[in-house]
């Protein structure tokens, strides 16, 4: 067994996005000590480094994803479609928001809540044969798929939905309900 260097459990601890106090928490030691074992001051004893190398470990199997919680069907609107259109989408799926895309590119969404707004001060039939793009919104934020589950509960507090990009192309979306079902 080769054991690990200092620089790799700072490197491996970093990766994580932990900070010194949780992962000494985590494995049981102090703060200080983890310091001191990731500069080199000190030569921890074989059971302290196995504690905490189970713990980074540990934290590796559980690290949640942006591409373990996204959705990969990607239903959007053009915003040439009509509201009509986005309307009957969003009743087949079950989505109170879309995501607008145009030659593969987010450039904005659209929402029950847009639409109910406009209703209150706008003729009905004309809403619906309007075209998306009247009643767009900002686009949604955009993650990589490597992004962290915290990162995307965060965006979420904000925004309707979460993208996710890779090599310039959506290939998931997630909602909160995206993160809610981890509790099941």
């Amino acid at each position: 067994m080769e054991l690990p260097t200092p620089e790799s459990i700072k490197k491996r601890r970093m990766k994580l996005g932990l900070t010194q106090s949780a992962l000494a928490e985590k494995a049981n030691v102090s703060q200080p000590l983890i310091a001191r074992i990731e500069s080199g001051d000190v030569d921890p004893r074989l059971s302290t480094l196995r504690s905490i190398i189970n713990a980074l470990d540990e934290m590796e199997k559980c690290k949640v994803t942006a591409k373990d919680l996204m959705t990969s069907q990607i239903i959007s609107l053009s915003p040439e479609d009509t509201v009509d259109k986005a309307v009957k989408l969003m009743e087949k799926y079950g989505f109170s928001q879309l995501p607008v895309i145009e030659k593969g590119v987010p450039i904005g969404s659209i929402s029950e809540s847009i639409l109910v707004q406009a209703m209150g001060s706008e003729d009905i039939s004309r809403i619906s044969t309007s075209k998306v793009k009247q009643y767009m919104d900002e686009s949604f934020p955009a993650v990589s798929p490597r992004t962290d589950m915290g990162t995307v509960s965060h965006l979420l507090e904000s925004y309707h939905a979460v993208l996710v990009m890779e090599l310039g192309k959506v290939v998931g979306v997630i909602t909160k309900y995206d993160i809610m079902r981890l509790l099941k």
